[in-house]
């Protein structure tokens, strides 16, 4: 096999995604990414995902592998490393290697120094663990996932390029081995698990995303054994800690009745119809006054359709035209379109919502306490 020259890319990769004088501009440019991704699930033209193996295409294989998205590499718990072409996994991406640029993010986020032993939450297929082994040395890099194949993988793969860090196959919201100067996780949260506060050393920092949302939370640990911080002005989305190799089933009865249902109530609303997903602010104070909702959306010609639906049976339909006012329909115990009508109204009268840059609070079994002058809210 001819030897692919990826040492351009890797170096064009570190300029896009770091600063001249980054400390993570080096190790970025001597990870050749691409062997963490030999295979990945792509997104298919009727709605599933078709198998992409790497060497059968060499120039596609770089573009995608030193690229600007992440690479969904496992589908319901189908690695595609196992996959054969014709395979059709369903379920939601369980694994992936996550965007340089967002990796780097969350380490910069974490304030790292040479010296520093790192716990690198969420193993997937290796990038941030290779990265970080580059700048701080193997020996001071830990990381854990649920997913036996995957540190199995990233063991093998990661001792290929001479790098030999720590891994750990384990539920990470279960106990967790050794004590760290710092821990950034790549899966989110919600809460945050007790035993990394306990893995954290006194004075450490925590990095991590809040499940359902796109805040990232950053802390230092505090003498009570919990820790204090702020919820950045800045946003990431990760897939929430698992337990086993594929999500739950979601709420397809609920959505179903929000597709088919005549609702309760029908009432005309404000506010256009949009996929409040793509508002992060929004969406995430919505997760965090309703937990539990979910979102779906839907254009069809000249038509948006948006929906909402809660464990507790509640459900909301929204339907317009682009522009228009839409016609809403409602049921079960919770009018969850008018939740999300009263956070737009309050984003617009008092000009944002008080999420980013808001103080964090975590106590010691790590119930989040979030607040910003008279406005808190709790995470549990």
């Amino acid at each position: 096999m001819t030897r692919i020259q990826w040492e351009g890319r890797a170096a064009d990769l570190a300029a896009r995604t770091t600063d001249p004088d980054s400390r993570w501009r080096n190790p970025v440019s001597e990870v050749p990414r691409h062997l963490l991704v030999p295979k990945w699930w792509a997104p298919s033209e009727s709605g599933g995902w078709d198998l992409q193996i790497g060497e059968e295409d060499p120039d596609r294989w770089l573009n995608v592998a030193y690229g600007n998205e992440s690479v969904v590499t496992s589908v319901g718990g189908v690695h595609a490393d196992h996959a054969e072409p014709g395979d059709r996994p369903e379920g939601l991406p369980t694994s992936s290697a996550t965007l340089t640029a967002l990796v780097i993010k969350m380490l910069r986020h974490g304030r790292i120094n040479a010296g520093h032993d790192l716990l690198d939450i969420g193993t997937g297929a290796g990038g941030l663990t290779a990265i970080a082994a580059k700048r701080l040395g193997a020996e001071r890099v830990t990381s854990v996932d649920v997913d036996e194949y995957l540190t199995t993988a990233a063991t093998d793969r990661l001792a290929g390029m001479g790098l030999g860090p720590t891994f750990h196959t384990r539920d990470a919201t279960g106990p967790i081995p050794g004590s760290y100067d710092r821990i950034v996780a790549t899966v989110s949260v919600r809460p945050v698990p007790a035993s990394w506060l306990q893995a954290l050393r006194p004075g450490g920092r925590l990095v991590t995303t809040i499940a359902d949302t796109a805040l990232i939370l950053t802390a230092w640990k505090t003498p009570d054994g919990g820790a204090e911080g702020v919820v950045e002005r800045d946003w990431a989305g990760f897939m929430a800690t698992r337990h086993g190799p594929a999500y739950p089933p979601g709420p397809d009865d609920l959505f179903k009745a929000a597709r088919e249902g005549e609702g309760e109530e029908v009432k005309v609303f404000r506010y256009p119809v949009t996929d409040i997903r793509n508002n992060w602010e929004v969406w995430s104070m919505l997760t965090i006054n309703v937990p539990g909702v979910r979102l779906d959306f839907a254009e069809q010609p000249g038509k948006r359709i948006a929906y909402l639906v809660h464990p507790d049976g509640s459900w909301a339909r929204a339907e317009a035209e682009r522009y228009e006012s839409p016609t809403v329909h409602q049921g079960g115990p919770r009018r969850l379109w008018q939740d999300l009508e009263s956070i737009r109204n309050w984003r617009e009268i008092e000009g944002g919502l008080p999420l980013f840059g808001c103080n964090a609070r975590i106590s010691p079994d790590g119930v989040i306490r979030l607040s910003r002058g008279r406005w808190s809210a709790e995470i549990t």
